[in-house]
């Protein structure tokens, strides 16, 4: 199993700025990608970013891309989510999640095995 705890949510206004960490402990090495999700009140849980844990290879959902920066250090078992230039369409919950591989893109939470208990960011306008 693998245990993890997101923390650095809270609020924020308009155009500033936030960074997520995601601290893994147990089995950290079966982590084959580790992701970012959210979900907003009323709305399904989205894809935000992931990234290959040993490699590094990193994919966004096109509303973060340019504005949120995933990242990793594979010596503390965690990873980041840095994220900038927030707007109110970026207020929900954030997950963390870890797969193990046998995944098909990892865009998806279905790939994920997994997940942190989530962390609010609200941005205020």
């Amino acid at each position: 199993q693998v245990q993890l705890v997101e923390s650095g949510g809270g609020l924020v206004q308009a155009g500033g700025s936030l960074r997520l960490s995601c601290a893994a402990s147990g089995r950290t090495w079966s982590i084959y990608a580790m992701g970012w999700f959210r979900q907003a009140p009323g709305k399904e849980r989205e894809f935000v970013a992931t990234i290959g844990w040993s490699g590094g290879s990193t994919y966004y959902a096109d509303s973060v891309k340019g504005r949120f920066t995933i990242s990793r250090d594979n010596a503390k078992n965690t990873s980041y989510l840095q994220m900038l230039s927030l707007n109110a369409e970026d207020t929900a919950v954030y997950y963390c999640a870890a797969s193990r591989g046998g995944g098909s893109s990892y865009y998806t939470a279905y790939d994920y095995h997994y997940w942190g208990q989530g962390t609010q960011v609200t941005v205020s306008s």
